[in-house]
């Protein structure tokens, strides 16, 4: 009886240790960086131009702004020809920290928004005259990976 008592110890040992080398084997070869916020955007037919310079006067001052009162880490735009005709030619782009960033970030960008562009009213005016100009495509919450 001590004999098997002692085979199942060793045994037992050998299978929590092996796990351990197994989770060590399996560490993922990525660090979680930082989040971007992403939204897509077709701007209609003639209009990108019109659209890009609506948006440096706009969404480019709130988003200095946002990062200077430290909201955000970085935000780009890029370009690039539609695939399709649903398809996004600009894409939107903000980096923040973490997901913890995201709390509060409604009323701080509004915050933001009020100081910049004035009142409710004064804002909703502005985003009608930008659906003129585009269609939003939609978005996504992503998650940078820095490989190791």
């Amino acid at each position: 009886m001590k004999k098997i008592l002692f085979h199942y110890s060793i045994a037992l040992i050998l299978c929590m240790t092996a796990g351990l080398q197994v989770s060590a084997q399996s560490d993922k070869p990525y660090t979680e960086g930082p989040i971007w916020q992403v939204q897509f955007v077709n701007t209609k037919p003639g209009m990108t131009q019109l659209y890009l310079k609506n948006l440096g006067e706009g969404w480019v001052k709130q988003m200095r702004a946002a990062k200077d009162a430290g909201l955000i880490l970085d935000f780009k735009v890029f370009q690039a020809p539609n695939a399709s005709s649903s398809d996004w030619n600009l894409m939107l782009m903000y980096e923040l920290k973490n997901y913890a960033a995201l709390d509060g970030m409604t009323e701080k960008m509004e915050a933001i928004s009020g100081k910049i562009f004035g009142n409710e009213e004064t804002q909703h005016a502005g985003a009608v005259s930008r659906n003129d100009l585009r269609d939003l495509l939609g978005g996504r919450l992503t998650q940078e990976l820095d490989f190791k």
